[in-house]
């Protein structure tokens, strides 16, 4: 009797093991990580843990539904606040943050890189360096991630704007640039390029590029009512850049049929046209290999499976 006892708490323990197996990874942002002005916002919300009790989805529970229909286990959690540095969490989050060790970090700073002095990188690389010390504390081997962001059709396109009168893909290539300083700094590798991946969806025609004068017909809009935050569609692309790198997937491997773009009510053209990009960005750098998913015959996309 013994023996059988101890061999139910072992496959009872091995069971709990195995529900909460997988690499854990945390998203550290503000509202273009949780999907402000967007269906993406509070998607499949279930899926993901929200360190703040917000019922966030975002592009967190986006990540994760590709990585479950790639076969991928990652237990994914999300802590953010709008409109809000690193500088935030830094000094009202590290409790929470740091109540465990993570695997994967990914995280960003302000859109502006710094609210106050927009463009200026230097408060953004500081805190980077914060906080990649106190991820480090709590996981020595901790993968950390760092998110370009994109550039902003009001501060591009409007007169008080910190771009005003460059191109739009100045404000993402100025950002690019700041990630890039900050991440060698903090010896990280590298930054995820969601923000160049707008850019080339503008320059190869998918996405419009100046939502103050009407979308072009045919063209999707990356940007969401305000011109600032990202649309679904945009929210879409930045999830497929982040699944691409952390995971070295080829983003077309997940198919046209994809179920999360299905449920968000992309259509079929519009995902792959949208995973095309997100491979192009990825594949720039080595990133991914070509991995697309063919199918001998289409087939209709489906909801996604529930759970975690």
């Amino acid at each position: 009797m013994r023996v059988l006892s101890t061999l139910v708490a072992g496959l009872i323990l091995a069971a709990e093991l195995g529900a909460t197996a997988g690499t854990s990874v945390l998203f550290i942002g503000n509202s273009f990580t949780y999907g402000h002005g967007s269906a993406v916002r509070f998607y499949r919300a279930d899926t993901v843990t929200d360190l703040n009790s917000e019922g966030i989805g975002g592009v967190p529970a986006l990540f994760k539904s590709f990585t479950q229909q790639a076969g991928l286990e990652y237990d994914v959690s999300v802590e953010t606040r709008g409109g809000s540095g690193l500088d935030f969490h830094l000094e009202n989050k590290v409790g929470v943050i740091a109540r465990r060790g993570w695997d994967v970090v990914v995280m960003h700073g302000h859109s502006l890189l710094d609210n106050d002095k927009p463009g200026d990188a230097a408060k953004l690389i500081a805190t980077i360096q914060q906080m990649a010390s106190v991820l480090r504390a709590r996981n020595p081997q901790v993968d950390l991630y760092l998110m370009a962001t994109w550039s902003r059709a009001d501060q591009t396109y409007q007169a008080a704007g910190a771009w005003a009168g460059q191109p739009i893909e100045a404000m993402a290539r100025d950002v690019r640039m700041a990630y890039d300083k900050a991440a060698a700094a903090a010896s990280i590798k590298t930054a995820i390029p969601v923000g160049e991946a707008f850019t080339r969806a503008i320059q190869v025609g998918v996405a419009d590029k100046n939502p103050y004068d009407g979308i072009e017909a045919g063209k999707l809009s990356l940007w969401t009512y305000d011109h600032y935050h990202a649309s679904t569609h945009g929210y879409y692309l930045a999830a497929l850049v982040i699944f691409g790198r952390l995971t070295a997937r080829d983003p077309r491997s997940l198919g046209d049929n994809e179920c999360s773009a299905y449920e968000l009510g992309l259509s079929r053209s519009e995902t792959q046209a949208l995973q095309q990009v997100a491979f192009d960005q990825l594949a720039d750098t080595g990133a991914v290999r070509a991995a697309p998913l063919v199918l001998p015959k289409p087939v209709n996309p489906e909801r996604c499976v529930p759970g975690r």
